[in-house]
């Protein structure tokens, strides 16, 4: 009797460890890009993040954690998911039924049957999500692994919060000039909008229409520890093509200009470098500079377009030119 309860307690110890609920099936070795890559990963961290791991169910440090607050990435360090969004769900990892929008990509597994989640800037394995489950009314299940993740508390939240900038730019259709922000090294977040015009809260189609004076734009928040304005103002004149007056490629209208909204003078003094050496350099540089007014954001179809849709810009590519 004693044999026999031992093997069936010591079947019940390894179903439990190899129970793959957030793992993926797959040696595959991720490669980091190392110009995002935050902290050196340990040889647990490296199994789940880089090499799709899955951390043993119920001995995480966040499975049953709810303090307010933020969950960010520990390889990149951004942020994936807000406490209002975790729940309990019995399964042994940390729970949640949304990701903060743009954060968190999906792939589905080489076998079809799971879609693993991966944070969206650097591509390190968080687990997997699954729906129609019922726990919530959103009806969905980010399984995390608590190692691929760092929880920042709410008041330390707001502190980091203090430390960011904002910087505008509009350079044609808004779908592109995200595209090649929003993984930027020190870029925080990225959201596309409307800015210029006379009317609050404009719609796609009222821009559209050119009744409203809005310009296609992108908010880009950043860390000033980690880049700096000129760097994302010359990244900004490297992806469209600042000497097109009426528009951007095919894209022709008013919403389509290229223009800067400073939010400080020292902003509108690096754009106003910045076009003096390109103009040295022979460009006619018909991008216009102005002082930031109120940024509305755009519908959230159009947040993370190529993100969501999986293509790539049609009108904005990457010319060198400083």
């Amino acid at each position: 009797m004693k044999t026999k309860n031992y093997v069936l307690l010591l079947l019940l110890t390894l179903s439990v460890f190899s129970f793959n609920a957030c793992s993926q099936p797959n040696n595959k070795k991720f490669k980091i890009n190392d110009s995002i890559m935050k902290k050196e990963l340990n040889a647990e961290e490296k199994r789940v993040i880089l090499n799709k791991g899955t951390e043993a169910p119920f001995i995480g440090e966040y499975t049953d954690n709810f303090e307010e607050g933020v969950y960010t990435c520990k390889q990149c360090g951004s942020e994936l998911y807000t406490s209002s969004s975790k729940f309990h769900s019995g399964c042994g990892w940390p729970s949640f039924d949304q990701e903060i929008p743009g954060r968190v990509k999906k792939v589905l597994d080489a076998d079809g049957r799971r879609t693993e989640i991966v944070c969206a800037k650097c591509d390190g394995h968080l687990g997997h999500v699954f729906y129609g489950e019922g726990f919530t009314q959103k009806d969905t299940r980010h399984c995390v692994n608590s190692i691929s993740m760092v929880f920042i508390k709410k008041e330390d939240v707001k502190k980091a919060e203090t430390k960011t900038e904002v910087a505008i730019f509009a350079g044609g259709c808004f779908w592109g000039v995200e595209y090649y922000f929003q993984n930027a090294p020190g870029v925080l977040k990225t959201q596309v909008g409307y800015i210029g015009g006379h009317k609050a809260n404009p719609t796609y189609k009222e821009v559209c229409a050119h009744t409203t004076g809005h310009v296609e734009a992108m908010e880009v928040t950043f860390d000033p520890t980690k880049t700096n304005y000129e760097t994302l103002a010359k990244l900004f004149f490297e992806i469209h093509d600042p000497t097109q007056l009426n528009g951007q490629g095919g894209d022709i209208g008013e919403q389509y200009l290229s223009e800067i909204f400073y939010t400080t003078e020292t902003q509108k003094e690096i754009a106003e470098k910045l076009i003096q050496i390109l103009e040295k350099k022979g460009y006619k540089v018909a991008t216009k500079l102005r002082e930031a007014t109120k940024f509305w954001s755009a519908e959230n179809y159009h947040q993370q377009y190529y993100e969501k849709t999986g293509g790539t810009p049609y009108c904005h590519s990457r010319t060198i030119r400083f």
